[in-house]
This record gives C-alpha cells, structure tokens and sequence, in this order.
C-alpha cells in the first residue's frame, strides 16, 4: 500500500516538455525532445538560468510523456532539470526504460550531486557546480560521466576547472567549456577568454546556442 505523500507510480513531475535544438554540450545544434524535470538540490547555482525549475513543476504520467516524445520529428531526448536524478526512483527509472526500448538516443544533463544510476544506454553530461567555495560533486559518480560541462566566466574560474580536472584526471576529450551568461550580451563577454582558454588546454568550447539566439526565452 502506498504511503501519504507518495507520487502516483508511473509519473514525474516536469517543468517543461518541448521541442527545439540542443543550445549546449556534445549535442550542440541537434534537434532534441526536451524533458525538464523539477526540483534541484542545495546549495543552488546563483547563476543559474532555469531557477524557475528549483520547485513547483506538474506531475504528468509516463505514457503522456512518450506521446508527446513521439509527436516529434527526432529521436534524441535531453533529459534535464532541475537536477534530473533525484526522481530516478520516482518515475523516471520507467519513463527511461520506456525511451531506450524504444531506441532513443537519451542524454541526461545532471550536476553529479546526487547519485548517478548506471544507464549504458544514455550520454551522462555533468556540470559540476562551484558553489560557497567548493565544489559540489559527489566522487563516487566519476565513472558514470561521460563528459564535463563547465561554466566559465574568467581567470578565477579557469583556475578552479583546472584543479577540479586535475583532482579527478580527466581527460581533455571529456571537458566541455561554455561562457557564463544567461543572457546574451553576457555570454558574448565571456567567448573570447573562454575561447583562448579551450585552444591553451584542448578542451571543446561550446557557446549556450539558445542565448545567442534567443536571449532569456524560455521553451524555445
């Protein structure tokens, strides 16, 4: 018997569902069905551009989402949130299942805060958060990532991607730097050091597509 409280099997609670380009990462200019999933994990980012999916959200079944995922002319699904996996458990373990059966390419974009459950079948991208002065990221999800995205917006945060890098021995093929800006003349500022440092240390850069596109739309 299910506990007071408990969400509904079968369910996770999304801040938005769409469809549009991946703006960032390794998909970068990919058509992509996004999921963002509410809720997130303290400390907060305070630069963060998708506050709005810290809290609140609405609960929507799995199969409502499939539909929706295959009324779309695309077979990637970015996986978001929030922090995407602290539903893992409530949900969005089936809703998972249900994509890779079906052959989606899945990528899930995390903070590596919380646990990071063991999915083969999907792309784990992981922007470690710098937040009070560490590093936030739980050690023991170093090999369920398969690439790190960083935000940069200077010297100071060069200095601290290199010591997260060097700490755990990434390799320069798994690090992805984007400007800091969530906005666009803010990200415009942060490209060209952004650029030099990914030449200096063979990282990819990714510029944040959307931003420039776009600006603070939200769902586009």
């Amino acid at each position: 018997m299910k506990t007071t409280g408990e969400p509904p099997a079968n369910t996770v609670l999304i801040s938005e569902l769409f469809f549009s380009l991946q703006g960032e990462g390794p998909w970068a200019g990919l058509p992509a069905v996004f999921i963002r999933l509410a809720g997130c994990v303290e400390p907060l980012c305070p630069w963060c551009d998708t506050a709005y999916a810290w809290s609140g959200g609405e609960r929507i079944d799995t199969e409502r989402i499939l539909e929706t995922v295959r009324s779309h002319p695309c077979r990637r699904v970015v996986i978001t949130g929030g922090e995407p996996f602290l539903q893992w458990n409530s949900g969005l373990e089936d809703l998972h299942r249900s994509l890779a059966s079906q052959k989606y390419q899945i990528q899930y974009e995390t903070s590596g805060k919380v646990n990071i459950p063991s999915v083969p079948d999907a792309l784990v991208v992981c922007s470690p958060k710098h937040v009070d002065g560490a590093w936030r990221f739980e050690e023991a999800n170093l090999g369920a990532v398969d690439v790190f995205k960083f935000v940069a917006g200077g010297v100071d945060w060069f200095e601290r991607i290199d010591a997260f890098i060097a700490r755990y021995g990434i390799e320069p093929e798994k690090v992805c730097i984007m400007p800091l800006g969530a906005t666009r003349d803010e990200q415009i500022r942060n490209m060209g050091p952004v650029f030099t440092y990914c030449r200096q240390r063979g990282y990819r850069m990714s510029p944040r597509l959307h931003i420039l596109a776009f600006d603070t739309k939200r769902g586009i």
